[in-house]
C-alpha cells in the first residue's frame, strides 16, 4: 500500500458543520486512511492509499456533499526530456510539491498538465522547480498554431548535428569495418589509423556534439535520478577515455575511439528518426489547426478590411463572401446563404442559414454572403474545443502505462548494476586481467539498454490512435477512456435523438379519394401552421416538403386534448384525434386505412375532416436514423449486447427495437431512473457504454463505465461523456470499439517489443556477443522500431 497525503482547499463552507460533513462523507470512502478538514484555513488533509483513490474520487465527493475543490490546472511545453525516466523524474519531483493534486508528463508529446492549488503556489513557480531539476519548461497556449515551429527546429537543429557527428565519425568506421578478416581487402590510408588523428576526430564528437548527453547525465544525477543519457555518457566515456589513456601511454592495445563516436552518432539518427515520427504523431492535431482561415473579413462604418483573426473582437461584424471559411463562430446579422458544416457534423448536404442561425468556425459558406456577428473567437470556439480535446486525450494516460512507468523508474540504475556486476565477471573470471574485453562488454550493456521504448510505447500510440479518432469524428476525452472503451460488452442507447432523429415526420398521409391528396396535405400544412406543438411542425413541414402551395388560414380554435379547428381556402379543417371527430359527431371513415396497425407501430395518427367529412389519416412518427440499424448489426458481430433505454412508452420503444434489431428494451424510465438502470447493468456484471443527446442523459453517460455523447446533441450531455460522436452517426459507435481494441492491442505490441528487447539484447551483450556500436545501432532502432508501429494506426480504415 502506498499514502499519500493531498491538501484540498475546499469552497462553499459556511460553518464548522459543513466541515464536520465533509469530514465524514470522505472518512466513509474506500482508500481514504484520514481526513482532517479545517473550516478556519478552509482547507482539508486527506491520506490516501493511491491504489484505491485520487483527487478525481475525492472531488467527485464533495462535489456530490455540495462543495468543491479550488483548483485549477496549467499545461507546459517542456524541453530537455531524454527518455522515461527524464518524464518520471519531473512527475515525481512535482507531486512532493505543496499545493500540487496531480502532475501528469508525456513523453511523446514533451508536454506536461499540472493541477494545482492556486493559493499555495504560481504557476511561476512550478516552472523554476523544472528549470532547477534540468529541465525547461514554458506554458503553453492551448491550441496554439505555432506548435509546428519548435518541432521544426528541433528536427533541423539534429539533423545539423547528425551530419556534423556522421563526417567526423565516417573515418572512424572505416577503420573499424578493417578490423574484420572478410574485409581485408580494404584500403584504409596510414593517416586513418594514426592514433592521433582518431583522437582528434572523437574529440568534437564527445564533448561538442555530445554535450547534450553530459548535461542531461549531470542534471538527473544531481537531483537523485539516472536517466538514459547517464548510459550513454558512462559508456562513450569509458570508451574514449580508456583510448586518451592508452595513447599517451603508448600502449599497443587496439583502441576505442571509434566504438565512442560512432555509438554517439548512432544514437543521434536515432533521436533524429524518433523525432521526425513524433512529429507524424501529432498530424491529427495539424489537420484540425488547418481547418480554421487565418484572416477575416471586418466591417466597421460600411468600410470592409481585411485582419488578422487573431484580432477579431466578439461581436465585430464580420463578412463572409461565397466560398469563404468562416473564421469564428458567429450569428447571422443578414444575408442567406448554404454552408458545409461536414468537418462537424459529417453531413454532406449543406445546412440553409438565414437571420439568427449560427455558424461555426472553420465551416464553409457555399453561395450566398452573410454579415455576421462574432459570438466565440479564438480558444473559445467550437474548432478549438475540439482540438483541446483531442490534445487532452494524447497527453494524458492509459492504465496501461503504470507498468512502464514502475520499470522505467528503476531502469537506470538496475542497467549500471549489470554493466558493473559485466565487468566484475569479464576482468576476474572470463578473461582474466583483460581490462579491454572487460570494459567492451560492459560497454555494450551500457549502451543497447534503452528506457526510451518502454516511455514511448503507451504515449505514441495514444497519440497516433485518438488522433486518427478524431479525423473522423471520434473524441476520446483521456487516454483511459480509450483504453476501458474496449472492455465494453453492454451498450446501452437512449431512444429519440440517438437512435431516432429526434424531430416527429410525417410516415404516412392517406386519403379518402387519392386524386384529392394533394389537395389535403397543403390544407393540413396551412392548419397547423400557427402551432408550434411539434406534431404540427411535422404536418406543416410535410405540406412544404411536398411542394404544395400554402395557402391562408381564416378562423382558427385550439381545443386542448382533442386538436383544431379552422378554416382554409373557405374549407372547415377539423385535425387532430379521434376524440375530436367525435365531439363533432363526424363518423370514422374505416375504410381509409388500419388505424391499429400504424398505432402498433409506435406511430401517433391524426384525423382529418373537410366540410364535415372524414377524409385522410395522417401517422406521425419519430423516425430512425438511416444507419442505425447497420449500427445495432454490427455491434453484434463485435459481441456486444445491445439495449434501449427510452422514456417513451414500451409499444412505440419495442416498435423501433424490432425495425433496428435491438435486444432488450427498457421502456418507461423517467429521466432521473436512468443512471439508477445504468447501475443496474453494472450490478450485473456488465461493462456497459451509455449513448445519448440530451440533457436527460448526462446522469447517465457519467455512471456509465464508457459515456458516448452525439455531437448533434447537448452540451451537458457531451460535458459528462467521456466520447463524443460529432456526427451524431450511430456508425461511430461500431468505430469507436474498433479504434479503442486497436490501440490497446498496438500499446500491448510496444511494450512487448520494449521488454523483449531489454530482456534478450542486455544478456547478450554481456556475454559479450555484440560489439559496442552494433548495440547502439539496435538501442537507436528500439525506440524508432516502437514509434513506426504506433504510427499504423494512422493508416486504420474508418468511415469517411
Amino acid at each position: 500500500m502506498s499514502e499519500k497525503r493531498i491538501d484540498i482547499p475546499i469552497t462553499g463552507m459556511t460553518c464548522a458543520a459543513c466541515a464536520n460533513r465533509i469530514e465524514k462523507g470522505l472518512s466513509r470512502m474506500e482508500g481514504v486512511q484520514d481526513v482532517a478538514v479545517n473550516f478556519a484555513t478552509e482547507k482539508a488533509a486527506v491520506t490516501i492509499d493511491t491504489g484505491a483513490a485520487d483527487l478525481p474520487a475525492l472531488r467527485a465527493k464533495i462535489q456530490s456533499l455540495g462543495y468543491d475543490i479550488t483548483e485549477r490546472h496549467v499545461d507546459l511545453q517542456l524541453t530537455g526530456m531524454t527518455c522515461a525516466a527524464c518524464s518520471a523524474r519531473i512527475e515525481k519531483v512535482l507531486s512532493r510539491m505543496d499545493g500540487i493534486f496531480t502532475v501528469n508528463v508525456n513523453l511523446a508529446l514533451e508536454t506536461g498538465r499540472v493541477t494545482y492549488d492556486p493559493t499555495a503556489l504560481s504557476v511561476n513557480d512550478i516552472i523554476l522547480k523544472i528549470e532547477k531539476i534540468g529541465y525547461g519548461s514554458s506554458v503553453k497556449d492551448g491550441a496554439s498554431t505555432n506548435e509546428e515551429d519548435p518541432r521544426k527546429a528541433e528536427i533541423h537543429k539534429k539533423t545539423k548535428m547528425f551530419a556534423i557527428s556522421a563526417i567526423l565519425s565516417l573515418p572512424l568506421l572505416w577503420t573499424m569495418f578493417a578490423h574484420f578478416s572478410f574485409t581485408r581487402w580494404m584500403y584504409v590510408p596510414d593517416l586513418f589509423m594514426n592514433p592521433y588523428f582518431q583522437w582528434a576526430l572523437t574529440t568534437p564528437v564527445q564533448f561538442w556534439i555530445g554535450w547534450t548527453f553530459y548535461k542531461g547525465a549531470f542534471s538527473a544525477l544531481r537531483n537523485g535520478s539516472a536517466n538514459m543519457d547517464v548510459l550513454v555518457v558512462l559508456g562513450t566515456s569509458a570508451a574514449y577515455f580508456y583510448s586518451v589513456f592508452l595513447v599517451l601511454t603508448g600502449s599497443d592495445h587496439g583502441l576505442y575511439f571509434e566504438t565512442s563516436a560512432v555509438l554517439i552518432t548512432l544514437i543521434l539518427l536515432g533521436k533524429l528518426f524518433e523525432a521526425r515520427a513524433k512529429g507524424h504523431s501529432s498530424d491529427a492535431i495539424k489537420k484540425l489547426m488547418g481547418l480554421q482561415p487565418t484572416m477575416a473579413v471586418v466591417e466597421q462604418d460600411g468600410v470592409q478590411s481585411e485582419i488578422a483573426i487573431s484580432d477579431v473582437q466578439v461581436g465585430d461584424i464580420l463578412v463572409i463572401r461565397p466560398g469563404a471559411s468562416i473564421p469564428v463562430d458567429a450569428e447571422v446579422v443578414s444575408g442567406t446563404s448554404s454552408v458545409d458544416e461536414s468537418m462537424l457534423t459529417g453531413e454532406s448536404l449543406p445546412v440553409d442559414k438565414a437571420e439568427g442561425d449560427l455558424l461555426y468556425a472553420a465551416t464553409v459558406n457555399a453561395n450566398g454572403s452573410l454579415r455576421v456577428r462574432a459570438k466565440n473567437i479564438g480558444k473559445d470556439t467550437m474548432l478549438s474545443g475540439i482540438i483541446r480535446v483531442v490534445e487532452e486525450a494524447q497527453g494524458s494516460k492509459a492504465p496501461i502505462q503504470r507498468l512502464a512507468d514502475k520499470i522505467s523508474g528503476v531502469f537506470v540504475p538496475v542497467v549500471v548494476g549489470i554493466a558493473a556486476l559485466t565487468f566484475v565477471i569479464w576482468y576476474f573470471f572470463v578473461t582474466p586481467g583483460d581490462f579491454a574485453e572487460a570494459l567492451t562488454s560492459t560497454i555494450a550493456v551500457l549502451v543497447i539498454a534503452c528506457p526510451c521504448a518502454l516511455g514511448l510505447a503507451t504515449p505514441t500510440s495514444i497519440m497516433a490512435g485518438s488522433g486518427r479518432a478524431a479525423e473522423h469524428g471520434i473524441l476520446f476525452k483521456t487516454a483511459e477512456a480509450m483504453e476501458q472503451t474496449k472492455s465494453i460488452d453492454t451498450i446501452v442507447f437512449d431512444k429519440t435523438g440517438t437512435l431516432t432523429k429526434g424531430t416527429p415526420e410525417v410516415t404516412d398521409f392517406v386519403t379518402s379519394d387519392a386524386s384529392q391528396r394533394n389537395r389535403m396535405i397543403a390544407l393540413s400544412a396551412v392548419a397547423e401552421s400557427d402551432s408550434e406543438h411539434p406534431v404540427a411542425r411535422a404536418v406543416t413541414t410535410f405540406g412544404a416538403e411536398s411542394g404544395n402551395r400554402l395557402l391562408t388560414v381564416g378562423q382558427f380554435e385550439s381545443i386542448p386534448g382533442h386538436g383544431i379547428r379552422c378554416t382554409v381556402d373557405n374549407v372547415d379543417i377539423l385535425l387532430g384525434n379521434q376524440k375530436l371527430l367525435e365531439r363533432f359527431n363526424i363518423e370514422l371513415n374505416h375504410t381509409i386505412t388500419d388505424t391499429a396497425s400504424l398505432e402498433n407501430e409506435g406511430k401517433t395518427v391524426m384525423y382529418m375532416a373537410a366540410d364535415g367529412a372524414h377524409v385522410a389519416v395522417i401517422a406521425v412518427a419519430d423516425t430512425v436514423k438511416e444507419t442505425s440499424a447497420e449500427a445495432v448489426k454490427e455491434l453484434h458481430a463485435l459481441g456486444m449486447e445491445v439495449i434501449m433505454l427510452t422514456g417513451d412508452q414500451e409499444r412505440t420503444a419495442k416498435s423501433i427495437a424490432n425495425t433496428v434489431g435491438i435486444d432488450r428494451v427498457i421502456a418507461g424510465v423517467l429521466p432521473d431512473q436512468k443512471a439508477q438502470t445504468i447501475v443496474a447493468l453494472q450490478a450485473e456484471g456488465k461493462r456497459v457504454a451509455m449513448a445519448g443527446d440530451g440533457i436527460n442523459d448526462a446522469p447517465a453517460l457519467a455512471v456509465a463505465d464508457i459515456g458516448m455523447a452525439m455531437g448533434t446533441g447537448t452540451a451537458v450531455a457531451m460535458e459528462a461523456a467521456d466520447v463524443t460522436l460529432m456526427h451524431g452517426d450511430l456508425l461511430r459507435v461500431p468505430d469507436t470499439l474498433k479504434m479503442s481494441r486497436l490501440t490497446v492491442q498496438n500499446i500491448k505490441q510496444n511494450l512487448f517489443w520494449a521488454l523483449a528487447y531489454n530482456s534478450v539484447g542486455i544478456p547478450i551483450a554481456a556475454a559479450g556477443l555484440l560489439a559496442p556500436w552494433v548495440a547502439g545501432a539496435a538501442m537507436a532502432f528500439s525506440s524508432v522500431s516502437v514509434v513506426l508501429n504506433a504510427l499504423r494506426l494512422q493508416r486504420v480504415k474508418l468511415r469517411d
